[in-house]
């Protein structure tokens, strides 16, 4: 199927502990690592959810080796209430979430994930929709600087900004090399880290083309509502932006009260009864020998709840 492994594979599946009978949904397919993974752990069904029309290839060998146990359903997790119920499925006893943009679409140089590579600055999980280009040539001075502070927590993003409206007034600006010479151009590179210069901007841009974070706290309340008595939420995040907003929901759903989020569309409160409970410890992160086998692991966390028998509120 492909060489990918997903990014802490041994916890999901001792934190998930896939049952015979069960219905488990992958709400990230991506290669399908998971997917196969939970399939193999026991005699389920697994409903597999991704945006990308492009991760069907690997889901038709999954159909095959899985013919009456697997389904792959192209759609947003965060619609996943909608998209299972098509198939009758009214409650799951696990669910799964790798955030963040897959590896297979960063190593795609045509896809314009990544400035390592030269490509369209596109930037679309699902393919269509507006594209980064639409965006860096559209979006005013004021809206580019918000989406790189915001989103990619970019300290210089209003000086990035103007670079930015100034280039494109000379000539259109539709290439993953171009925008990342712009930036650069800007600020100096951390040679201590290695980080690229372009790496905040790139991230905030791609979160904003995605509305990955309103896709996120969408698809962690449908989980809420779709998850069986029992059932077990698993959130794997690879930015500290993320995390919170995990955190801020699981938090608010377990009775508990934390510091108010910009990211957030409106502020949480606690749940007068509470939906999850969090186990000990709440989260993981990768083992030094998987860091070293996958550097791509190094900014993962896995935060994991388990459904109450209370309704969602």
């Amino acid at each position: 199927m492909t060489s990918h492994r997903p990014v802490m594979l041994d916890e999901m599946l001792d934190w998930l502990e896939p049952k015979d009978d069960g219905v488990y949904i992958d709400g990230t397919f991506g290669a399908g690592g998971y997917s196969r993974a939970i399939l193999r752990a026991a005699d389920c069904h697994v409903f597999a959810i991704d945006r990308d029309p492009s991760t069907k290839r690997f889901a038709e060998k999954l159909e095959q080796e899985f013919p009456d146990r697997f389904i792959w359903l192209l759609g947003n997790f965060c619609d996943m209430c909608s998209l299972v119920a098509m198939h009758g499925i009214r409650e799951a006893d696990g669910i799964v979430l790798d955030l963040g943009v897959s590896s297979m679409q960063i190593d795609m140089a045509e896809r314009g994930f990544s400035f390592k590579q030269d490509g369209p600055l596109d930037m679309r999980m699902s393919q269509d929709g507006v594209s980064a280009a639409d965006v860096i040539n559209t979006a005013s001075e004021s809206e580019l600087a918000d989406i790189f502070y915001y989103y990619g927590e970019e300290k210089a993003a209003r000086k990035i900004a103007h670079a930015i409206t100034e280039a494109r007034d000379a000539a259109p600006i539709t290439r993953t090399h171009q925008l990342a010479h712009i930036i650069r151009s800007i600020l100096p590179g951390n040679k201590s880290t290695k980080t690229d210069p372009s790496t905040r901007s790139f991230q905030g841009l791609r979160i904003h083309v995605n509305h990955e974070f309103e896709a996120i706290e969408s698809g962690l309340k449908a989980a809420e509502g779709l998850l069986a008595p029992g059932g077990r939420l698993i959130v794997v995040t690879f930015h500290s932006l993320e995390d919170r907003i995990v955190k801020r929901f699981t938090h608010s759903r377990c009775g508990k009260l934390g510091e108010h989020s910009r990211h957030l569309p409106e502020r949480q409160v606690a749940a007068d009864v509470p939906s999850f409970f969090l186990p000990k410890p709440e989260k993981r992160i990768p083992s030094d020998e998987e860091i070293a086998a996958n550097t791509r692991s190094r900014s993962a966390t896995m935060r994991m709840m388990t459904r109450h028998k209370e309704p969602a509120k």
